[in-house]
């Protein structure tokens, strides 16, 4: 695992096959923002889309308005936690998720959960993404 003093330390136990997409885990210290669960709708609070793509690009767009307030970009991310109404969409279209994470979070990986539930409190919505980032060297 490779590590910069600026940086948060990546860590990947040795033997272990390097995972794609996401980090096994991360070490940081700095001030913590955490970020609430964040779905597909504009900062008016409505959904322009009930596409999953266009949802997960909001979602992650929201997360980095919010990083932005606490002075966080998206590289302080340590955790991500999704929660998909539909698994078999997620994997389905896998590759354009990836493809909207990498347009607004770049290839910064942090530790990822992804979980598939019944339903989620806003019924348009198909995704719900919380975050939690550290930045680094700061109080």
């Amino acid at each position: 695992a490779t590590s910069r003093p600026d940086m948060h330390k990546i860590l990947q136990p040795e033997g272990w096959p390097p995972p794609r997409g996401y980090s096994n885990g991360i070490a940081a210290s700095g001030r913590f923002v955490f970020v609430s669960g964040q779905v597909g709708w504009n900062k008016k609070g409505e959904f322009e889309s009930d596409d999953l793509i266009a949802q997960v690009l909001q979602a992650l767009e929201n997360i980095s308005a919010v990083l932005a307030a606490g002075g966080a970009k998206p590289e302080h991310v340590t955790s991500l936690t999704w929660y998909f109404t539909d698994k078999a969409e997620y994997l389905k279209r896998s590759k354009e998720v990836g493809e909207a994470y990498r347009a607004v979070m770049g290839k910064h990986f942090p530790t990822m959960t992804a979980v598939q539930v019944a339903s989620l409190i806003e019924p348009r919505a198909k995704v719900e993404i919380q975050a939690i980032a550290v930045m680094p060297g700061t109080e």
